[in-house]
């Protein structure tokens, strides 16, 4: 389940989630420029209050050095003055660009700058009487109500402008924290959402893995099902093919003798008939005793055909003689007919006489094999014990062949290693172009032989 999948199968729940968060990802972006203005006002405000405490504090610095220079007359307190005044009116001409936009407090800085220069100039005028000399003028002047009024109503409009920029400065910070709780609350509802989605996708996830895995033991079940149906269809074939071969053979048996005893017997009466009548036409015509010849020399070629016949559906040799002798006589006959030579290495081992027909008819159709399509020189046939087991093998020095080429209609490896499979053991076959072939076979040995006599 990957994340294309579920994208197919949820579109309107992919749009709505994607929706939801482009809102929140706009919301948390308005706050935070909203958090930036706020902030940037608040120094501004900030930066007012500062002046504004500056203008107070210019103004009130002015005051004691003038009331300094008039009482003590030393003009060390002229310098803090002039400082004074240059503060207060830098800090008027900084508060008038503040409050270009905000009527009321240009208003109330308006009078405050009449105010302060009315202050100012008296107290100007204070210290000008004093530098000429006019003392008591100056003391007068200074002792008078008019400054003491100018600098109430000083602290007045300055205590008014404080409260203004105070007020403006809590509204801003209350601006402030609503856009922050508004961004907070977008980041919440961003994380919830969030962990919902990852909620829904592991869930989905958990409820796939468990489908697959209910697929995967289904298919399990399916395949044990299939496997034990095989074995059984297998066991079904086996026991088919045993039994067929085992027909075959008996088929084979029952003609063999059929034709040994009942075809034999009607060409030996034959023979034997023509022997008579030869023994008493011994003064006929010439021609008569060559058509009496010709047919005794095709009654006894009957006979031959009868037995190489006989010998093909039954070899008399395997009952009477052995498997070796068998292979032997077999091996001569094949290197007599086709010129090859065979070298054979054989020995005695113990098998069933069903093992001993298929290692018969293996053989045999090895040798057919190879005279048919193998154009060798050389064959090697083996036969010996190994162990518990029966080796059997069959070597040429001929073309060879590639076994996995071999074409679907080519049933003859086929048939032997179903014959070898059916009586319990297994062939191999190794070949390649030009480095001819190798049969192997490995059958158990007969398991009543091997067991001591009591």
């Amino acid at each position: 389940m990957n994340l294309v999948t579920v994208l197919r199968d949820s579109p309107v729940v992919f749009a709505l989630a994607c929706v939801v968060t482009v809102a929140f990802l706009f919301l948390s972006e308005r706050s935070y420029r909203e958090s930036v203005e706020a902030l940037s006002r608040l120094d501004d405000m900030r930066a007012t209050l500062v002046s504004i405490s500056r203008l107070s504090a210019g103004l009130m610095e002015a005051e004691s050095s003038q009331r300094g220079y008039l009482l003590t007359g030393r003009k060390e307190y002229l310098e803090p003055f002039r400082g004074a005044v240059a503060t207060v009116r830098e800090t008027l001409d900084l508060l008038e660009v503040e409050f270009r936009d905000e009527p009321e407090s240009k208003l109330l800085l308006g009078e405050l700058a009449a105010m302060t220069d009315t202050k100012v100039s008296e107290l100007a005028e204070a210290l000008r009487l004093q530098a000429i000399g006019e003392s008591e003028s100056a003391r007068d002047l200074l002792l008078g109500g008019v400054g003491k009024k100018a600098t109430d109503s000083q602290r007045v409009i300055i205590a008014k402008l404080l409260a203004i920029g105070n007020a403006d400065r809590a509204l801003q910070r209350a601006a402030l924290d609503r856009t922050l709780l508004v961004s907070r609350i977008s980041m919440a509802g961003l994380s919830a959402i969030s962990l919902l989605a990852l909620f829904l996708f592991l869930r989905h996830t958990s409820a796939a893995k468990t489908h697959e895995e209910e697929l995967k033991r289904t298919v399990q079940d399916e395949r044990d099902g299939l496997e034990v149906n095989v074995a059984e269809r297998t066991a079904q074939l086996t026991e088919l093919t045993r039994h067929l071969l085992t027909a075959r053979e008996d088929e084979r048996n029952r003609l063999a003798r059929n034709l040994h005893d009942e075809l034999g017997a009607l060409l030996t009466s034959a023979k034997l008939d023509a022997a008579r009548i030869k023994s008493r036409l011994a003064g006929a015509a010439p021609e008569t005793l060559e058509r009496l010849a010709h047919l005794v020399d095709t009654l006894n070629s009957s006979i031959a055909l009868g037995r190489r016949i006989i010998e093909d559906l039954r070899p008399s040799t395997l009952n009477n003689l052995g498997l070796v002798a068998t292979l032997e006589i077999l091996a001569r006959e094949f290197a007599e007919s086709s010129g090859v030579q065979v070298h054979c290495t054989l020995h005695a081992v113990q098998l069933e006489p069903a093992s001993e027909i298929v290692v018969y008819r293996l053989v045999q159709e090895a040798v057919t094999n190879i005279s048919k399509y193998a154009k060798a020189r050389n064959v090697w046939l083996s036969l010996r014990a190994h162990g518990d087991e029966v080796e059997v093998s069959v070597r040429d020095d001929g073309v060879g062949f590639d076994p996995r080429a071999q074409p679907r209609s080519t049933y003859g490896l086929m048939g032997m290693r179903f014959r070898v499979e059916v009586e319990g053991g297994s062939l191999r076959v190794v070949s390649a172009p030009g480095q001819g072939a190798l049969i192997q076979v490995t059958l158990p040995q007969s398991q009543s032989q091997l067991q001591p006599q009591a």
